[in-house]
């Protein structure tokens, strides 16, 4: 196959890969989508524009395979340059050829994914407008877009009793500096989206916490980090990202109904939605589907999923990206692109799946059903607001007990593999 990278000019780190098509379900390349077709209609949308497939600039492209019971197992030529300027060039063009060799139509990034941090701050804004530069370059010879973007206000020393929630106003002022490079970069890249993601907004001990105070601080935060991207002309969609008890041990975004909860106390819904990762759903002891690291091979449990996404009018304004790493001795560079063509490959399925028993099942019709009695009567009235307790209790009184009814989960997990 070809070593030429598909951006001219830049080094090339995949040679083994020349272009990932679309071949189908026979073909035995393994390097081909046998069921992502970016064109494929479904439901009236294409595929990529089901999905908006982003690749994952961290652990794709800085993740080395190290855990913390082992020394990194990854080589990954683009981080052998001497110095962090050239680094971040090597690993960017890494990316790049990775992405378009792929037919990924995004990306998303962390700041310091981009680029090492500097030892102060002001060098690290001159980091990030430096690799922002050469990022917009790259955009416009490929076509490739931004999904997200946000900062990494948990990995260094800093940040360990948390960044908006820290007890120690300076590193929260320090945090809202560089979530505001963050913003800047992502607003100069064209992002359609910034995520926050609270990695060590959380505590270890109420002992210690004032755990009030602290989710006060981090409201105010989020107001201003809005109100600030806002006045910039970012018109996207701010998430935040859900996770229970990882890295600490009690976190204030534990699943998507506790982030609900706090956006709508604190008047941050209208901006404010959800990026949600399968494994965070499983930490919170909650199902993928209940929710939303490793690359997605389970194609019944993203069946179901992808008919809730579905039901509800497909993604709104986000996308799939891939927070997942590649095994640990998974070690051969070209290991990455077989993890993201399977995760490509099993989402295309389950979309295929979903529409098809959405469509040609009596699944929808049989869902209603259960829920018939408030489709007219006095169940209208109660959904409506328009009966009072006593009312209830009036209706009751005079009506026998209640008929029991099955929930027919069988028949419902039958219709599900039917059709995948």
């Amino acid at each position: 196959m070809s070593s030429k990278n598909v951006l001219t000019g830049a080094k090339t780190f995949f040679p083994e890969v020349e272009f990932v098509p679309f071949e189908g379900k026979d073909s035995d390349n393994p390097f081909a989508f046998k069921y992502y077709n970016p064109a494929q209609l479904i439901s009236g949308k294409s595929m990529a524009d089901h999905f908006r497939f982003a690749i994952a600039y961290w652990h794709s492209f800085c993740g080395n395979g190290a855990d913390p019971f082992g020394m990194p197992t990854r080589n990954m030529p683009w981080l052998n340059a001497s110095n962090p300027m050239d680094r971040a060039k090597d690993k960017m063009d890494a990316a790049f050829e990775f992405i378009t060799k792929i037919q990924a139509p995004y990306f998303c990034f962390h700041d310091f994914d981009l680029i090492e941090e500097g030892h102060s701050l002001v060098e690290s804004e001159k980091r990030l407008q430096f690799i922002g530069d050469y990022a917009k370059e790259k955009m416009a010879a490929s076509g490739v877009k931004v999904l997200w973007g946000t900062a990494n206000l948990f990995s260094h020393p800093r940040y360990m009793n948390g960044a908006a929630t820290n007890p120690d106003f300076s590193v929260v002022a320090y945090a809202a500096a560089q979530v505001k490079h963050a913003l800047d970069i992502s607003i100069q890249l064209g992002a359609e989206n910034y995520v926050f993601w609270g990695g060590r907004e959380g505590y270890l001990s109420l002992l210690n916490t004032d755990m009030k105070r602290e989710v006060a601080h981090l409201a105010t935060f989020l107001h201003a980090a809005k109100d600030y991207a806002r006045s910039q002309g970012f018109k996207g969609h701010f998430f935040i990202e859900p996770k229970p008890a990882e890295p600490t041990k009690h976190q204030y975004d534990y699943d998507s109904a506790t982030v609900i909860g706090f956006l709508k106390a604190n008047g941050l819904e209208n901006d404010f939605k959800l990026n949600i990762e399968v494994n965070h759903a499983t930490l919170a002891l909650h199902t993928f589907q209940h929710e939303f690291d490793q690359f997605p091979n389970n194609l019944g449990e993203l069946t179901e999923a992808m008919l809730v996404i579905l039901q509800a009018g497909g993604f709104q304004g986000g996308g799939v990206n891939f927070d997942a790493k590649i095994r640990r001795n998974s070690t051969d560079n070209t290991d990455l692109f077989l993890a993201h063509i399977g995760g490509m490959d099993t989402f295309a399925r389950a979309l295929i799946a979903a529409d098809k028993i959405i469509n040609k099942s009596a699944y929808v019709s049989l869902r209603n059903e259960r829920y018939a009695s408030f489709d007219s009567g006095d169940g209208a009235l109660f959904e409506k607001g328009k009966l009072s307790l006593e009312d209830l209790h009036k209706l009751a009184g005079s009506s026998a007990d209640p008929v029991q009814k099955s929930g027919k989960q069988e028949l419902f997990e039958n219709i599900l593999n039917q059709y995948i």
